[in-house]
């Protein structure tokens, strides 16, 4: 009987220690531990054409998307018109995620984020886009959320939160993520 425990025992531990470090482990373990956190997510209003996509949160991760297109179409907008490219990896299982899209949406960061050609990219349950995100940040390191500014004219990194500075975004003010998007506009 006591065998079946330890692995029980195991697995409550990794949760607790998710909830502590942020979204860096498995999405299983996020989902349990964050069952009833409230969904922070907000959804686009409802269209009156039919879709074959389907909707996605006002700053969700599309698993159907084409992450180095994306970026690549962000870089070619950035050239002309100056602004830096945010690239945000992330995952909709993942609560620091959501929060920090839900911090996006408030009215200090929106305006600072208003200077940036914003990519989103779903890392799914880190099976998903992890070539286009080695490219840039080590999510080993990083966790998610991560960001990665890119400059506008030669589209190389000037940050990568490699040491997991929005990780643990549920604890993070709206002023916080604000001051991280004024100073890297």
């Amino acid at each position: 009987m006591r065998r079946h425990l330890f692995p029980a025992t195991l697995q409550l531990a990794g949760i607790a220690l998710l909830a502590l470090t942020g979204c860096a482990g498995s999405p299983a373990a996020s989902h349990e531990s964050t069952a009833a956190a409230p969904d922070t997510r907000s959804t686009p209003p409802a269209t009156s054409t039919a879709s074959a996509a389907p909707a996605k949160p006002a700053h969700g991760y599309d698993p159907h998307a084409h992450a180095a297109a994306d970026i690549k179409a962000a870089l070619t907008a950035a050239k002309k018109d100056g602004r830096p490219v945010l690239i945000d990896f992330g995952a909709d299982w993942c609560l620091d995620c959501r929060v920090l899209g839900a911090r996006f949406g408030q009215p200090g960061p929106s305006a600072s984020l208003a200077k940036y050609h914003v990519v989103t990219v779903d890392v799914g349950e880190f099976d998903r886009n992890l070539d286009v995100a080695a490219r840039y940040v080590n999510l080993r390191t990083s966790g998610i959320p991560a960001l990665v500014v890119l400059d506008s004219a030669s589209g190389r990194v000037k940050v990568a939160t490699n040491q997991g500075e929005f990780s643990n975004a549920r604890t993070m003010s709206a002023d916080q993520v604000e001051e991280f998007l004024k100073r890297w506009a």
